[in-house]
């Protein structure tokens, strides 16, 4: 009877993962299309002014080169300005950033620390006011360097009916360890089989939380109010609620740069499982339910995609189904029933190991060396199993952490 019990439940995971799968996997192909038969956007006249705002924590190391960078992009120079916001700085941030030509907002505050509630108040400060002339809000982080034409293609995407938009993140240091290898080879392949995909089929895509753009009109409707571990997530989630997609800007690139040693890396990603488990609870069955009322997919693909951290930990039960049998096999019959997963396994992990080579190749990233880093990455993705645990075990605790950020390229030498 309990086995018989352990069997139906076991039948219904695979059900629940074969299911999440298989809509991840028919969504990603259409990212290969968008490739061939996406719509091309025309390019306007310089009419958009842009606010853009760089939140930083001692960024001293690297502040500069994103400010040196943003005064060279093509752009009219009287249609942006540049506002660091030195948040709870102990360091010289502001000093060289305002050395190097920014508009540094200072501010302080030890109990509400964090990127988004840097961003919440540097809006009010700069936006929100009568006298405020911008028609949209660029963030980035201070670590990024970001492609000579990202506000030209923001300013085509906006006149184009755009609010919201996410830009193509890219890896500053692809090359410094196998960590930030495995981290660039998964931002790849998801901007290609995840972010234009959804554009491509008119869902909405998601803010990445560097090199976004948001329409000032739309902050002032529906607020900020983005302050949890994840507040590019939780924002996206708003955005949503409201009727809002958020719109992708491929050509609109930002180098991000990527935590170079396990140890950072496991630190970012546990902060992130956290926030997604934390914007889970809170949003999933406000979205779904919408979704469904509305009979809105792109409702329904967002409150998914919040449920990351259980689908991880759905996926490693599913890996630990063939070891479970192998070890308490009863006579000739399996202990767990397992009709569905294992034949799905391979063919998804076929089609995977075709379709991200693929997807690199279509956006030129694919080299020799990033094979050589697939048996890592392997291993950078097995990673996230207890990462995830660790995130869903520790989503009360809201309290941030700073990434050290130490990596200084110019643009010069990534374009």
């Amino acid at each position: 009877m309990l086995k018989d019990m352990i069997n139906i439940l076991f039948v219904i995971l695979q059900v629940l993962f074969f299911s999440f799968g298989l809509f991840y996997f028919a969504t990603s192909v259409y990212g290969l299309a968008e490739k061939l038969y996406g719509k091309k956007v025309r390019n306007y006249l310089p009419l958009k002014r842009f606010a853009i705002f760089i939140p930083a924590h001692n960024e001293q190391i690297v502040i500069e080169n994103i400010v040196e960078n943003l005064k060279e992009v093509n752009y009219p120079k009287d249609s942006y300005d540049i506002y660091v916001i030195a948040d709870n700085c102990s360091d010289q941030t502001a000093e060289i950033a305002r050395n190097a030509g920014a508009s540094v907002l200072e501010r302080y505050d030890s109990k509400k620390r964090g990127k988004g509630f840097a961003l919440q108040w540097a809006f009010e400060q700069v936006l929100y006011g009568e006298d405020s002339e911008y028609d949209a809000a660029v963030i980035f982080d201070a670590d990024n360097l970001v492609s000579r034409n990202f506000l030209k293609e923001m300013n085509n995407k906006l006149c184009d009916g755009s609010k919201v938009l996410q830009g193509y993140i890219d890896s500053k240091n692809p090359n410094d360890s196998w960590i930030t290898a495995s981290y660039s080879i998964a931002f790849w392949s998801a901007n290609r089989l995840f972010q234009c995909a959804r554009s491509y089929l008119g869902m909405s895509c998601e803010i990445g939380g560097t090199g976004f753009c948001v329409d000032v009109q739309v902050l002032k409707q529906i607020g900020w109010q983005a302050t949890c571990l994840v507040e590019d997530l939780e924002f996206t989630m708003k955005l949503m609620l409201n009727g809002i997609k958020v719109g992708w800007a491929h050509e609109a690139v930002v180098y991000d740069e990527k935590p170079l040693t396990l140890g950072q890396s496991w630190n970012q990603r546990r902060r992130w499982m956290q926030g997604f488990a934390d914007v889970n609870a809170r949003y999933f069955w406000k979205l779904f339910i919408k979704g469904i009322k509305e009979r809105n997919l792109a409702l329904i693909d967002c409150a998914v995609y919040t449920t990351q951290p259980y689908v991880i930990l759905l996926g490693a039960v599913m890996l630990c189904i063939p070891l479970i049998n192998a070890t308490y096999m009863d006579g000739d019959m399996y202990i767990i029933s397992a009709k569905v997963a294992p034949m799905f396994f391979q063919l998804y992990g076929i089609t995977q190991f075709l379709m991200i080579p693929l997807s690199l190749y279509y956006d030129k990233k694919l080299t020799y060396k990033l094979f050589l880093y697939y048996p890592t990455y392997i291993l950078y993705c097995l990673t996230w199993i207890p990462i995830s645990l660790q995130g869903i075990v520790m989503m009360k605790n809201k309290e941030w952490s700073h990434t050290l950020h130490t990596r200084k390229v110019s643009i010069q030498e990534l374009e």
